[in-house]
């Protein structure tokens, strides 16, 4: 049997080994070990022998970062902590008091208490490995001395593996949410800030380490995430004594984090995936967290048509009942009233937070709206911009207090609006309440909640300190309060498209919506590297007019729909003025979002490395794997006339698989060139073949798209 020290700590889940070297009560623990599994036979000893540092450095010893990156203990990159008590009390050392380890429902927890004496500082740090082999780690800062302590900084961090040579990183902006950057995994470190206010559309949504040249299916990757919808900062550091981390944490103004004797900050989660077969085993991680939270889990999925690309703020009961009758025609199940229904709201200048119907515009109020919508069989949705406010609005001239803001001047302009301060707990219940009065008269089962300005000079009232920090946690908060009064209501997180997209807001809502941009090309791009960190049944994927608003594209509805498909999907469109022959295809489409609804909300997301940049390919593959859709997307025009085989990745190796193509009737004749096993109506292989030499790919014009299906047949493969 392996030798086993008390304070050598394995936490193994799902493939996935954590190993905590905690003998030295002097310091904190270390992380020796985040990575694949080493079983139940591992000698933990002798393991941490072998992973000893090799001293390199003028100091005595050096020392690998530990739970906290400290330079008192010879660290030299970047530290976790920052803060002061005037000045002093800037050099933390901390040592470990107490270690609990249990397990709690699946999970398997780690906790650290310690002290530093001279600086008046406690530190617990939490430790947990989830069942899926999810990793999470945050930190809880206590002032036990008799000044106040400024804090300015408070990271976390995990290591990774010296086999990390590569970065991946996220950046974007409006309507182009979160675009990958590859660079190599140099000595340094790759910073990325965002002070926004909010996730941002270039937010470091997932930064991931991994093996030169890794992709989706190959390489062994480390990701990060923070589960944090504020402003925060992510890095990746490769010192130059060889060292390898991860970090991130909340990105502080100064002054805003100010502890009081006895007070405490607690640190956002920083989620760690570690994915050994490339990109989809580590999202595969991050997939199963969310789909966990019992309010995911039990929510339905339902298609939803949304006012907005159809109506814009030209909102009349007859025009709302029109699209709505429409969309009930083609089997629409929700049906949302977007921005202009409220108050003077005839454009975006004016009337941010007077949430009252607008009298001029619908003089009996939403009643004959939301009857006709029930009859209908459909969920009546809304649209509120809880967070802000114009100052040509009811409320701002009573309360210019409640606007964010720094003394002597209002902040920058964006959109004609500014932030409304809910950390007054005045303007809290403001808000609260008339919601409260519009979702509980109308029945209202869905609110689209947007956010669509970054926070500039977001001080609070009345002394104007930096209100970032309490700003996001007053919008949690208020999400909370409503899901109490309301249970059955569901949240949407809107951000200017996609610019709050989170696992700390994940907590409160239900769905997400992607992009601005319903342009299929770009689509493909956003829904992609968004499903890096979400599953696709919580991003809103609408099948948007011929002509993409944020692109001026024209796109066939087969691209469109299809792509909405890998989604949560719904209409972004006015399909009361489409043709007959529109109206057809896409009840055509909703019916196939309809029946590939279990598999969507629940399968493995897969992403396939075709060596032809053109032509991608990815799919959902059930939880059984009896069953799984791909799309194969052709992208741009490829070099050669055909983009050659294509490979299926995630099936069972062992079983045998019938393959199909799978679309409505009338998309069918679509394809430039189909391969013979379409022609033949499909074939029968397994999934070891179809994973390793794969099939003919149809030839497909620029900006198209096929759906594969594999469903399992009896016997195994030979």
């Amino acid at each position: 049997m392996p030798s086993c020290h008390p304070d050598l700590h394995h936490l193994r889940q799902a493939g996935v080994s954590v190993v905590v070297d905690a003998r030295d009560p002097s310091r904190l623990p270390a992380l020796l070990h985040w990575g694949g599994d080493l079983g139940t036979d591992v000698d933990l000893t002798e393991l941490a022998l072998a992973t000893a540092r090799v001293t390199g450095s003028s100091l005595a010893e050096t020392h690998d970062p530990g739970l906290l990156a400290e330079p008192s203990t010879g660290w030299l990159g970047q530290p976790s902590l920052l803060g002061h008590r005037s000045g002093r009390a800037w050099s933390p050392r901390f040592r470990t008091v107490g270690i609990l380890r249990e397990e709690v429902e699946g999970t398997q927890r780690l906790v650290v208490d310690a002290v530093d004496d001279h600086a008046g500082l406690g530190l617990r740090t939490e430790l947990e490995m989830l069942g899926s082999g999810l990793l999470r780690v945050r930190h809880d800062l206590s002032n036990d001395g008799e000044e106040d302590y400024q804090l300015d900084a408070l990271v976390a961090h995990l290591p990774v593996g010296a086999e990390a040579t590569d970065l991946l990183d996220l950046t974007g902006r409006h309507c182009l949410d979160r675009v990958p950057v590859r660079t190599p995994f140099t000595v340094g470190t790759h910073l990325h800030d965002t002070r926004r206010g909010r996730t941002g559309a270039d937010g470091a949504s997932v930064m991931v380490a991994g093996e030169t040249g890794f992709g989706f299916g190959r390489g062994e990757v480390w990701g990060v995430h923070l589960g944090w919808s504020g402003n925060h900062r992510g890095y990746a550091e490769h010192t130059s004594t060889g060292e390898r981390i991860l970090a991130a944490g909340e990105l502080l103004w100064p002054g805003e984090i100010a502890l009081a004797p006895g007070a405490r900050y607690r640190s956002p989660w920083l989620y760690g995936s570690y994915g050994d077969a490339g990109l989809d085993s580590m999202s595969s991680r991050f997939h199963a967290f969310v789909r966990g939270l019992p309010h995911i889990a039990d929510r339905d999925r339902l298609i939803t048509l949304n006012s907005w690309e159809a109506l814009g703020f030209g909102l009349n009961t007859a025009s709302l009942v029109a699209l709505a009758e429409a969309g009930a025609e083609v089997g629409v199940e929700r049906f949302v009233v977007d921005d202009g229904w409220f108050s003077d709201r005839r454009d975006d200048t004016r009337s941010l937070g007077d949430w009252s119907v607008a009298a001029e515009v619908f003089p009996e109020g939403l009643g004959e709206l939301a009857t006709r919508v029930r009859e209908l069989g459909m969920q009546l949705g809304i649209w509120f911009e809880p967070e802000m406010i114009n100052e040509d609005s009811a409320l701002a001239r009573h309360h210019p207090e409640w606007i964010l803001q720094v003394p002597g001047r209002l902040p920058e302009r964006i959109r004609h609006q500014q932030v409304l301060d809910l950390t007054v707990p005045a303007a809290w219940d403001h808000v609260l309440e008339t919601m409260s009065a519009i979702i509980a008269t109308y029945g209202i089962g869905y609110v689209k909640w947007d956010h669509n300005r970054d926070l500039v000079d977001a001080g609070r009232w009345p002394g104007r300190e930096a209100a970032t920090h309490l700003q996001t946690k007053a919008c949690y908060e208020l999400m909370a309060e409503l899901r109490r009064r309301f249970p059955h209501l569901a949240l949407e997180s809107c951000a200017s498209g996609g610019a709050r997209i989170d696992l700390g807001i994940v907590e409160h809502v239900d769905r997400f919506w992607t992009s601005d941009n319903v342009d299929p090309r770009d689509r493909q791009t956003i829904q992609r590297w968004t499903q890096l960190l979400m599953p696709p049944e919580v991003l809103g994927a609408h099948v948007g007019a011929p002509v993409a608003g944020a692109s001026q594209r024209t796109h066939r509805l087969r691209f469109r729909a299809g792509t909405a498909l890998f989604g949560d999907f719904g209409v972004e469109w006015d399909i009361a003025q489409a043709t007959p022959a529109e109206r057809t295809e896409l009840a055509e489409w909703i019916a196939l979002a309809k029946r590939f609804r279990p598999l969507l909300r629940s399968g493995r997301v897969v992403r396939s490395d075709h060596p032809d940049a053109a032509t991608w390919v990815n799919g959902v593959v059930a939880p059984d794997g009896d069953q799984a859709l791909y799309a194969v997307v052709s992208m741009e025009t490829t070099t050669g006339y055909t983009p050659g085989r294509i490979r299926l990745p995630g099936l069972d190796r062992r079983a045998r698989y019938r393959l199909s193509a799978v679309e409505p009737a009338v998309a069918h004749n679509g394809y430039l060139q189909r391969p013979a096993w379409i022609e033949h109506g499909g074939l029968v292989l397994p999934g070891s073949t179809l994973a390793t030499v794969g099939v003919e790919a149809p030839v497909l014009w620029p900006d198209d798209i096929a759906l594969v299906l594999a469903e399992r047949v009896s016997g195994e493969a030979s």
